[in-house]
């Protein structure tokens, strides 16, 4: 994946806005790595549709994210709803609606015997910059509803004509069952995928709760992400409106280190359905602003 379209991506995916910089560079979250980082006995993480199911061993675990003997729940009262649609415009650097975003809670549904909401992500680049750089990427999660922890999370890339599929089934035991053209990946409990991580933090009710953190697997690697509440925001315009939000820093370790080359702020809408209304990136290289255009 090149840089341009692992930026492209990264903003699309929303939830995994705390590593954009590293997905950029192809170093961290949601970024492609070498083989030498993934897992020793996992398999290629982007897969034809034919492959057959197999298990992975579990990657590196940090320090700061060892396992508690209880994965932290999502709020009983969730804001979350079947059907909700959200419409982003992404921003880089001096690049106006370089790509368009959607955000989607397809439904609330039985996998494999587990009560789940399917996710979904969308990227599609626009004109001009789909003149030379076409890209129409979707993103899949099956995460738990009472924790929103990852079941099974799916990339599906096409860029410049070129088809890639990941379909990783999330196992904490190799015993899960698993679809004969995903890949197993063996987890520890409580681990999000990006878009899972992305509804879970609406589902923290800020007014209580100052820091939440656990691990997030990108499909790659296994990291740490910390979000912490950093106040009100006065207000908030974007293209759907202007809207009173909560705001909420993330920070990504590695290993137990902080990836310190960025900062990424996102802005929750203080509505019932916490709506994320506003993501702003600092990166060494360039900006990024995806705000909100329309809400479903």
């Amino acid at each position: 994946m090149t840089k341009l379209s692992s930026t492209i991506v990264v903003v699309a995916v929303l939830a995994g806005a705390a590593g954009a910089y590293y997905w950029a560079h192809g170093l961290g979250p949601f970024g492609r790595v070498s083989k030498a980082a993934q897992p020793s006995v996992a398999s290629p993480a982007l897969v034809p549709r034919d492959n057959t199911a197999a298990v992975s061993e579990p990657p590196a675990l940090p320090k700061t994210t060892q396992p508690n003997d209880r994965v932290p729940p999502a709020d009983a009262g969730t804001p979350l709803r079947p059907g909700e649609i959200l419409e982003f415009s992404a921003d880089v650097a001096k690049l106006s609606n370089v790509a368009n975003l959607r955000l989607q809670i397809v439904e609330r549904r039985n996998f494999f015997g587990k009560n789940a909401w399917h996710l979904q992500a969308f990227a599609r680049t626009e004109n001009p910059l789909r003149m030379m750089f076409e890209l129409d990427d979707q993103f899949d999660s099956y995460s738990d509803v009472a924790t929103l922890s990852s079941l099974q999370y799916e990339m599906h890339l096409n860029e410049r004509g070129e088809k890639q599929e990941s379909i990783q089934r999330m196992t904490t035991t190799g015993t899960e069952l698993a679809a004969t053209n995903a890949t197993q990946t063996r987890v520890v409990p409580g681990t999000r995928d990006p878009l899972g991580l992305m509804q879970y933090l609406r589902t923290v009710d800020w007014g209580k709760v100052r820091e939440v953190h656990g691990p997030v697997y990108d499909g790659h690697k296994l990291y740490d992400v910390r979000a912490s509440y950093a106040g009100a925001a006065a207000s908030v315009e974007v293209p759907a409106g202007t809207f009173t939000a909560s705001k909420i820093d993330l920070r990504v370790f590695e290993a137990g280190v902080e990836l310190k080359d960025a900062h990424f702020t996102l802005y929750l809408a203080d509505n019932p359905s916490r709506t994320p209304v506003l993501l702003e990136a600092v990166m060494p290289f360039a900006t990024a602003r995806v705000a909100l255009v329309k809400m479903k």
